[in-house]
């Protein structure tokens, strides 16, 4: 049995990794496009300004790792071309056809809109250099989500002025005024400038008018046209179409990661967020039942979190403006308690709850501050994915001691409030 994954980032990896578990025996072979596998993406802002050296520190494993450790066959610049399923057969980019009984599709995503983009090593050396040669004073970043603000603080860092610009009038992907109107206070401060509601420059050549250094970070799109092309349903995302067995409409092959939609746990639709969390547990689960296992990714809550000029970011299933749209009679309350007594250098922390008036369900949650952010979000995060009721997060037994929190937690505090409000 030969089984052949189409993509060497995280879910590609996960599946192999996940499948050779399940059976020793089995073929593996991995198909990479470029030239660097299993390397960590998210921490590419951090080579760039110079908090990681080297892009060998973001490289968690090589190709010859997995032949020596795993038995398992990493190709890279293998670009796969073709899918020819009735054959059971990849073409593989200079005419190589590649047999598998079972097939992984793993090809991720690309950026949005051309022009100087951080998405990949080779991309985070490009940005670096660039910065050294040219010394820009001035630089447009394109896009509000995760990387265009994390690029917006590494940029700072660097001592350029930036002016970061996003169409829409939300940050991070998240219908939310109030959020937007923090984190641009808050770059304020750091001396960046946020714009909302315009339409950017065109920066395909990495410059725009009155700026000397142009990037773009406008979003993601999935990479499905292979497997469009071999006859594998897309979504109403766009994205690859899957059941919670990673399985897509053709029997024996599965999709994961970047390239693939999951179920949103709050909404109960399609969604599609890449985030290298999802990729990673959704490669797993296809590795596993391609290798004949029987797993099963229920789906996501949408937990994401990012720090920006030393704020912390944390969000998770609605805001309620989406929770009105899918259907929902929402009620929030935002909060700001301290993080920990005063006397031990507490900080304040903003936490936004969402909940259902008609069912008391919670929906949402956003936590922002300088300390405690992560911990905060991931319990808000665990009781969506328990479909929890307010009155039962409300009771939640949570650590205390003066070093960590208060007596009543923030994200308590803010249960408290929304309960008054619903009544």
């Amino acid at each position: 049995m030969r089984l052949v994954v189409i993509g060497g980032v995280a879910a590609g990896l996960s599946a192999a990794t996940r499948a050779r578990r399940i059976d020793p025996s089995l073929e593996i072979t991995v198909l990479e496009k470029g030239a660097d596998i299993s390397y960590g993406a998210c921490g590419l802002p951090f080579l760039v300004d110079g908090r990681v050296q080297n892009a060998e520190q973001l490289t968690v494993y090589t190709p010859e790792y997995f032949r020596k450790e795993r038995n398992i066959e990493v190709r890279t610049n293998a670009r796969a071309v073709t899918i020819a399923h009735g054959r059971r057969e990849v073409l593989v980019e200079g005419g190589e056809r590649l047999r598998y009984d079972r097939l992984v599709i793993a090809t991720g995503a690309r950026p949005a809109s051309p022009g100087i983009t951080l998405h990949t090593l080779e991309d985070g050396e490009r940005l670096k250099r660039l910065i050294l040669e040219r010394k820009p004073k001035r630089a447009l970043v394109i896009g509000a989500g995760y990387i265009g603000l994390e690029l917006a603080d590494t940029l700072r860092r660097h001592g350029i002025r930036v002016t970061l610009m996003q169409q829409s009038e939300y940050v991070l992907h998240r219908e939310d005024p109030d959020l937007a109107a923090l984190v641009r206070a808050h770059l304020e401060r750091f001396g960046v400038e946020l714009i909302l509601g315009v339409r950017a420059p065109e920066a395909a050549s990495g410059a725009a008018p009155g700026f000397d250094l142009a990037i773009s970070a406008a979003g993601l799109k999935p990479n499905v046209e292979l497997a469009s092309d071999a006859g594998i349903e897309l979504g109403r995302t766009g994205a690859i179409r899957v059941d919670e067995r990673m399985q897509t409409n053709i029997n024996g092959i599965y999709a994961a990661g970047d390239c693939a939609e999951t179920l949103h746990l709050v909404s109960g639709r399609p969604a599609w967020i890449p985030l290298g969390t999802t990729a990673n547990k959704m490669g797993r689960v296809a590795g596993a039942n391609a290798a004949g296992g029987r797993e099963r990714f229920p789906g996501i809550v949408g937990t994401s979190i990012v720090s920006v000029c030393g704020l912390g970011i944390g969000i998770c299933g609605l805001s309620a403006a989406e929770a009105r749209r899918d259907g929902f009679q929402p009620a929030s309350a935002r909060i700001g308690a301290l993080s920990r007594p005063r006397y031990l250098g507490g900080r304040e922390v903003g936490v936004e709850l969402i909940a259902d008036r008609a069912t008391c369900r919670l929906l949402g949650g956003t936590v922002t501050g300088e300390d405690g952010v992560h911990a905060r979000i991931n319990v808000i995060a665990t009781a969506l994915h328990s479909r929890m009721r307010l009155e039962d997060f409300e009771q939640l037994d949570l650590a205390y001691a003066p070093p960590f929190a208060t007596v009543w937690d923030p994200v308590l505090i803010a249960a408290q409030q929304l309960r008054k409000q619903i009544g």
